[in-house]
């Protein structure tokens, strides 16, 4: 399964996994990494600073000799260009950008021969990226889990729209989670995806199993986008701390909320499982997880459905 996106960054499936907050650990990286795809570590949530970010590097080369990727949730860490120079110093080839202003980190990266990936949710914000020499932009839809953009603009139609408008590659995500969503992807020009929630739920991911169970029993419906009062709206698992996040924003009862929406609260409900008293990121794709496989019988299987659909498609349109 050949793309622009498979030559470049040196995998073998178009699949990218995404930056997972607390989750994306070297574990979970390598073995999307083996499995053909691109893994990442999330260096913003891995504890140690820069010195921290440089030994999980290292513990992902002990698991894999193939490509893979360090995430940078920009406005999650105090100082991330830090965790960009700790990167370089590691030799880290590949690097992503999310939640924030990617500019001064693709002006640092320049001539260095740093491949990057930066989520965006918006046309205006692809162009950007583009002239400021990135690499490729991942196109996140509504559908998607965590951060969104403010368009509420859904996936089918926001990655034609930059396909449209940039020449770079263009990944989708939002909403996808099997080989069907990576066909649909591909069959619209996309040169591949992104997922995040559907790697949660997958035996290599330290999510703690109430969390991935969570996920299984879910339904599409059963999401909610919070953070809206702040700008940075995002889709999580609905639940009685979701609810409660909610509440606050139309309180505007600011100080809580600022509590009740921190790393501290994700991680109690997605790390230590309490799924009552903490809140976890999850995409509407949540609908479309039954079961918690391997990440390489995930991927596999995907890959295989998605060929197989793009075939029959093919022989559907060369027969009318």
């Amino acid at each position: 399964m050949r793309t622009r996106v498979t030559d470049i960054f040196g995998i073998r499936y178009p699949i990218v996994q995404g930056g997972l907050a607390h989750l994306a650990f070297a574990g979970l990286c390598a073995a999307v990494s083996n499995a053909g795809g691109l893994g990442q570590i999330s260096a913003a949530t891995i504890p140690g600073g820069p010195d921290g970010l440089r030994a999980e590097i290292r513990k992902v080369r002990e698991l894999t000799d193939r490509p893979f990727a360090v995430n940078i949730a920009i406005s999650a860490h105090r100082d991330s260009m830090s965790l960009v120079e700790a990167a370089l110093a590691e030799d880290v080839r590949i690097m992503s950008f999310t939640a924030g202003n990617p500019e001064p980190y693709l002006r640092r990266l320049e001539g260095t021969g740093v491949k990057t990936l930066v989520l965006v949710a918006s046309v205006r914000q692809a162009q950007k990226v583009e002239q400021l020499g990135g690499t490729a932009v991942i196109a996140v839809g509504y559908e998607g889990g965590g951060h969104l953009g403010r368009d509420d603009v859904g996936t089918m139609v926001l990655v034609p729209r930059i396909l449209e408008s940039v020449s770079i590659p263009v990944l989708a995500s939002g909403g996808i989670g099997d080989g069907r969503g990576l066909a649909a992807a591909l069959a619209m020009g996309a040169d591949g995806i992104e997922m995040g929630t559907r790697f949660v739920a997958t035996a290599e991911c330290i999510a703690h199993p109430n969390y991935k169970q969570a996920l299984v029993d879910a339904r599409e419906t059963d999401t909610l986008i919070i953070e809206r009062s702040l700008g940075t709206p995002g889709r999580v698992l609905a639940g009685p701390a979701a609810e409660r996040i909610l509440s606050l924003e139309q309180e505007g009862a600011r100080d809580e909320l600022i509590r009740a929406i921190s790393g501290a609260e994700n991680r109690r409900a997605a790390i230590d499982g309490d799924m009552e008293g903490g809140w976890v990121w999850a995409g509407q794709v949540a609908g479309l997880i039954h079961d918690i496989p391997t990440v390489q019988e995930l991927l596999d299987r995907m890959v295989a459905d998605a060929a197989r659909r793009l075939r029959a498609a093919a022989a559907s349109c060369a027969a009318v």
